[in-house]
């Protein structure tokens, strides 16, 4: 049975997001939103593009759910304050998962988008709101938080833990048995092979502190 869903969002994570519920998925997009501030046109993707302070009179919690579709900036953190904007007005989210990646656990939460060529090994738990783009790997009992961006071909080694609010950039990795802690950003090509600090930027092989604050960061 196809379920109707509206997506959060108007640009490129947007459209792709359309783009794999429609052709990859029982749901069917019928709208977007967007706060009225950042609303320039009434439409996108051929669909109505509506304000989200206006969304609950249109397509209703009652007969609606929602996908917050928007890329990792400041370190995940304006997609999470939608996220719990949209829960307070009473909107089910959804997530989206490829038939072309391979998934096997069931202990995935609300509104994660895990595209094509993922693979996600037994026993790993993962939070809401968690996107990982295609190629990735998540090892066995690993443990991920909620908030957080996988970027492409980017891996975590088994029983490793990424905490809440983390980015990963492509061909990044984390080793076995290593935390990454809360907010921690992990650059191109770098590899974690011990616990991080919260909210720090680490970089390189193996990867090392820098010293900005990954929470100072806003063009991710």
């Amino acid at each position: 049975m196809t379920k109707d869903i509206v997506i959060f969002g108007a640009g490129d994570t947007a459209e792709q997001a359309e783009y794999y519920f429609r052709m990859d998925s029982e749901y069917r997009v019928v709208a977007f939103t967007v706060h009225q501030n950042y609303l320039a046109e009434s439409t996108f993707c051929n669909l109505p593009l509506i304000p989200f302070e206006e969304i609950v009179k249109t397509y209703p919690p009652s007969g609606y759910d929602m996908f917050i579709a928007s890329s990792g900036r400041s370190m995940n953190r304006p997609r999470a304050e939608v996220v719990r904007a949209a829960k307070h007005l009473g909107y089910q989210l959804v997530s989206y998962i490829s038939t072309k990646a391979t998934v096997c656990t069931s202990d995935i939460g609300e509104n994660c988008f895990i595209l094509e060529n993922v693979s996600i090994q037994p026993f790993v738990r993962m939070g809401d709101n968690v996107f990982i783009w295609s190629g990735s790997h998540i090892g066995h009992h690993s443990v991920i938080g909620s908030h957080v961006f996988f970027s492409g071909q980017t891996a975590t080694s088994g029983r490793s833990e990424v905490g809440d609010y983390c980015f990963l950039a492509g061909k990044s990795g984390v080793d076995a048995n290593v935390c990454l802690a809360e907010g921690t950003l992990l650059t191109l090509g770098s590899i974690a092979t011990k616990n991080t600090e919260p909210w720090g930027v680490y970089s390189g092989i193996p990867a090392r502190k820098r010293k900005m604050l990954s929470s100072d960061f806003k063009i991710l």
